[in-house]
């Protein structure tokens, strides 16, 4: 046993995070909020490793109430930093009162910072002992699936999921495996690999642990060689029509008018020799009922010229109160997709008893969709079948499965006017290539003042355009067939892994528990 003069010559021993006390609890804020940096626009996307294994770090030896509340800071600081955007949608473009939409904004990074506390919680309380079964195991399982509970409780948010940050990296190309949270669970587990490799007491333990991340991230290179997909029939050439109509302005009866001539000019001179032309959401921005004319006459002028067009209009009547977000069209097939997944808030109101002052607050126009059936069949545009969805649909992978594999490309339509000259537009792109990633197909993305792109199967931009300007964007989309194994399979494979890793980690740490603890152990039953 050491003598004080012996310790007191060694100097005073090196802080843990527990010891940290208020200094832990900045870094946790501040690593929480440095982590938007990783996202796009960003795209510093190693930081969505060097952070997380930073909170790790910050979690060890931690009481369970002390892990949740550095859990808390992270999520605020992330949240905060990375959907602000919210208060902009609600107060300068919904005109809601500038208190109410703070209020509202921070009630959901709140919601929001609620699953890293879950998470640092759950980890301290099953996984207590710092070491590869809590960093390599649960940490990793629990942050992604944590993440997958947060995509579809209380309808689902799944905004700024560590995977979305990787479509750059190498790590991307586990995305049409497992998806986007399989991705997140890589990133996670090369963050506890970090972790062990700078905690490691000798070489031997740091070459272990630096060879399994050197093969881990060969293998997730190796993923990126595979083609899941095959070309079928030529490349089609596609125009992107972006009108750039301010939000303010959209909605007005009055410019109804000029907005459908400009779309319409845009088309006629900018388009022309396109197979298929394309407008973003709600580019007509009334019922496309109510303009039968306009819309005949461009039917004609497509199936003269031998283009298509998909068109984002709302379809329905004030007379049945009956109201579909969709996407019509035009040319050798005619048809109308009804958006199925709805934004919550937006598009409908949920807990309607409850929350009819949120509708009292903020003026949303044509907030009161129907849900269109999932079952819809295809649209169909220069003969092939299209994986169509609008806005918000595009965040989950799930919902865009649903049209393969029979879709042959993919078309979003969006109207990202209401985050204005925020991150949320760069956001929402990432987001839309982490689709194509997953499902294995090319898209065309339509947006009224951007980010409009097109994207290859690999989820890489091909083109993309400007924010804030009347333009049309042209490019080549192959059609292709065939389907990664995500399509095939969706989130429940990832999720029965994510379970079967946190069973085997909670195990091993309750079998370590009575090893060290004997008299802690079940007593053993003879027959």
């Amino acid at each position: 046993m050491p003598t004080p003069a012996a310790v007191s010559a060694a100097g005073p021993a090196p802080p843990t995070p527990w010891r940290l006390g208020q200094l832990g609890d900045w870094l946790a804020l501040s690593a929480g909020a440095l982590l938007t940096l990783a996202f796009a626009p960003f795209n510093l996307y190693p930081l969505a490793i060097l952070l997380p294994a930073s909170l790790l770090w910050l979690w060890e030896d931690l009481t369970p109430g002390r892990a949740a509340w550095r859990g808390c800071l992270f999520g605020l600081g992330l949240f905060t930093t990375g959907i602000y955007w919210v208060y902009i949608s609600l107060h300068h473009y919904g005109h809601a009162p500038a208190a109410f939409a703070v209020l509202a904004t921070l009630l959901l990074i709140l919601y929001m910072a609620l699953y890293p506390t879950a998470a640092g919680y759950l980890l301290a309380r099953w996984a207590p002992r710092a070491g590869p079964v809590k960093w390599l195991l649960v940490a990793p399982a629990l942050g992604a699936g944590l993440e997958w509970v947060r995509s579809w409780l209380l309808t689902g948010f799944p905004w700024l999921n560590l995977g979305y940050s990787q479509v750059d990296g190498p790590l991307a190309n586990i995305a049409p495996c497992l998806g986007v949270f399989g991705v997140s669970w890589a990133v996670w587990f090369c963050a506890g690999l970090l972790l062990l490799l700078l905690r490691a007491d000798n070489s031997l333990q740091r070459l272990g642990w630096g060879g399994l991340a050197v093969v881990f991230w060969i293998g997730a290179w190796g993923l990126g060689r595979i083609d899941w997909v095959q070309p079928e029939g030529n490349p089609l050439r596609v125009s992107l029509v972006q009108g750039n109509i301010s939000q303010d302005q959209k909605f007005r009866p009055e410019q109804l008018e000029e907005t459908l001539r400009l779309y319409a000019r845009l088309s006629l001179t900018q388009g022309e020799g396109s197979d298929v032309i394309i407008w973003p959401e709600t580019a007509i921005p009334a019922f496309y009922e109510e303009v039968a004319d306009f819309v005949a006459g461009l039917e004609e002028e497509a199936r003269a010229s031998g283009v298509d067009y998909l068109i984002g209009a709302p379809a329905g009547s004030w007379q049945t109160g009956i109201f579909y977000n969709g996407v019509v069209s035009l040319g050798s097939s005619h048809g109308f997709y009804a958006k199925h997944r709805l934004l919550p808030f937006g598009e409908y109101l949920p807990l309607r008893v409850l929350l009819t002052f949120f509708r009292n607050m903020v003026d949303i126009p044509l907030a009161d969709f129907t849900p269109g059936r999932p079952d819809q069949p295809l649209l169909r545009a220069a003969g092939h079948p299209v994986g169509v969805s609008i806005c918000f649909e595009a965040v989950f992978g799930s919902e865009i499965r649903l049209t393969l594999p029979a879709a042959r490309f993919l078309v979003n339509v969006s109207n990202d006017a209401w985050f204005g000259d925020s991150l949320a537009p760069h956001q929402h792109l990432q987001i839309a290539r982490m689709r194509s990633l997953e499902a294995g197909r090319y898209m065309a993305r339509a947006t009224n003042t951007g980010i409009s792109a097109f994207i290859d199967a690999r989820g890489r931009i091909t083109a993309q355009g400007n924010q804030f300007k009347a333009e049309v964007l042209r490019s080549s989309v192959q059609p292709l067939s065939g389907s990664t194994p995500y399509a095939r399979l969706g989130d429940g494979v990832t999720v029965g892994l994510l379970a079967g890793l946190l069973a085997l980690g909670a195990r091993l740490e309750r079998r370590a528990r009575e090893v060290r603890n004997p008299q802690t152990a079940p007593p053993q039953q003879h027959g």
